[in-house]
């Protein structure tokens, strides 16, 4: 049956195309009867971070082709496709009522023929944009009436089950009300909200953007105004969303705009929706472009009315290759602005998720992925160091690397009782590896004994040194003496008498964790220590 309805669309289809669109004329310049028109002088909009690639979806014809979503791995379209020499025209278009059509695709994204989506929700009226529950059994439809083909009404029909497609309990929806057009209407993956546009009395500009939560028995709660971040003076359509829920796409003559209806996304923050931006020259052109929605996280699909298109509107496959930005910088002690090696770094969004973490290197630097317009925070943690959290904004679309050193302001020491001992506390001593000098970084951590030493003048240290238990005992032992005997030079250096310090080496002999032979790097890190132990 899908085959033979199929060849006699294509048929039909084919006799229209040979004649010619002789009634036609272009609706280039029209969506529902509203002109172009550029809101801003916006010569200085660019790629804004999107680097889009657009092809014929090769289904496109004289009429016009808009994309709608997808249903069964199946993408649906409204078209004004003449079907039979019979066909009607909208005299609001110059085109034939609009009709839902569906779309086979390959396991290469290629479009098979169209056919009709549905005889129950086609009709002799115009249909337009719908949208479905996750489990794409409610369909929520928009269908005008030929007395005014202008204005859409909201329609919810379930799926049979066991059915192929027989629609049933087909209602108008409560949130109609009269001299309104309800259109475009687009479910969350979450599915429990229904975004539309519509003129509400209460709208900014003519269409506004609205949200409703669905209720479990799939009716609509009161219609909600997405704000004045979203809504301008002008209209706005087509919401859609991120396959993650994060990202708000719709089309606006707002906002910064080049011309006509361009696309625009919004950031989902946990505080609402973020400024809009558009989505860049790639894929806007003093045209409009609507529609837009993901069959994948960087592809999918967008409708616009550009002249070199074959008809009013043309369905494009639109392919976005990410703006990958880079944050670096290094981490530094404050005061003496020392390197700080082995710093742990977390890469935080607007809404407090870690995206990702490092430790600094030898030469203390950090390196980060971003995108383009986000907020993050940068936070550190060093044992020996207070925390601390830089805010930043990655204000370009293009290509580019930005520089963000952070300083770190240390942490005072503190002096506690041990193993019935009083020890000065504080982070360990580095050293590199099988060598007894003290690396640059410690250099901080040993200043902080000097100016305890040099606070209480009759204060006396013996300062132990410790290594794990890699290597030879003996060996262990003479590396653990030396590395006592270096921190011991290190205060004498900076002023402290030799007659106050005392060094010893223990080497593996006594281990903070006795790990034996299966012992994890945490466990080594652990024993390889340098204590300071106040003398009676």
């Amino acid at each position: 049956m899908k085959a033979k309805l199929c060849f006699l669309l294509f048929l039909a289809f084919n006799i229209i195309v040979a004649q010619g669109p002789s009634n036609l004329i272009a609706s280039n310049n029209y969506l529902y009867n509203t002109p172009i028109l550029k809101a801003n002088n916006t010569a200085d909009i660019n790629s804004n971070g999107f680097d889009f690639e657009l092809l014929d979806a090769g289904v496109n014809t004289y009429f016009s082709e808009i994309g709608s979503g997808f249903f069964k791995d199946k993408l649906i379209m409204v078209s004004s496709k003449k079907l039979g020499g019979f066909a009607k025209i909208d005299p609001n278009t110059n085109e034939a009522y609009k009709e839902l059509f569906c779309l086979d695709i390959d396991k290469n994204g290629a479009l098979s023929s169209p056919y009709l989506f549905s005889r129950i929700l086609n009709t002799n009226a115009s249909e337009d944009q719908l949208t479905f529950s996750p489990d794409e059994k409610t369909v929520y439809y928009t269908r005008s009436s030929k007395e005014n083909s202008l204005e859409f009404k909201l329609y919810r029909a379930i799926l049979k089950e066991d059915s192929h497609g027989n629609w049933i309990n087909n209602e108008l929806l409560s949130i109609n009300k009269n001299n309104v057009s309800i259109e475009t209407p687009f479910v969350n993956h979450a599915g429990n909200k229904l975004y539309f546009s519509a003129n509400y009395p209460d709208a900014i500009g003519g269409y506004d953007l609205y949200v409703s939560e669905i209720n479990e028995d799939g009716t609509l709660g009161t219609p909600k105004n997405l704000g004045t971040t979203i809504n301008t003076t002008f209209d706005e359509k087509y919401p859609a969303l991120s396959l993650d829920d994060k990202y708000f796409y719709f089309s606006s003559k707002g906002h910064q705009n080049i011309g006509g209806y361009d696309l625009f996304t919004s950031k989902i923050s946990k505080s609402g929706f973020k400024a809009p931006r558009n989505m860049g020259n790639t894929i806007n052109t003093i045209y409009d472009e609507i529609a837009y929605f993901l069959a994948a996280k960087n592809k999918g699909y967008v409708s616009s009315n550009r002249p070199n298109g074959k008809g009013g509107y043309d369905i494009y496959t639109a392919t976005n290759d990410e703006v990958i930005q880079i944050i670096e910088g290094k981490i530094l002690d404050k005061e003496t602005r020392i390197k700080l090696p082995n710093t742990e770094v977390m890469l935080i969004d607007e809404n407090g998720n870690e995206v990702s973490r490092t430790l600094t290197k030898e030469d203390a630097t950090y390196s980060f992925d971003v995108i383009p317009f986000e907020t993050y925070t940068i936070s550190t943690y060093k044992d020996g160091f207070k925390d601390a959290s830089v805010e930043f904004f990655t204000s370009s679309g293009d290509k580019t690397t930005y520089k963000k050193n952070i300083e770190l302001l240390t942490t005072a020491p503190v002096i506690a009782k041990v193993k019935d001992e009083m020890r000065i506390i504080l982070e360990n001593i580095y050293f590199d590896f099988d060598k007894w000098s003290v690396k640059e970084e410690s250099t901080i951590s040993l200043n902080k004994v000097v100016k305890i030493l040099n606070e209480h003048p009759e204060m006396k240290l013996t300062i132990n040194a410790h290594t794990d238990n890699k290597g030879r005992d003996s060996y262990n032992l003479s590396l653990s003496n030396k590395r006592a005997a270096s921190a011991v030079k290190y205060l004498i250096k900076n002023g402290i008498s030799k007659n106050r310090l005392v060094s010893k080496g223990f080497g593996e002999s006594e281990p903070l964790v006795d790990c034996k032979t299966n012992c994890s790097d945490d466990d080594l890190q652990a024993n390889r220590r340098v204590e300071f132990v106040i003398l009676d």
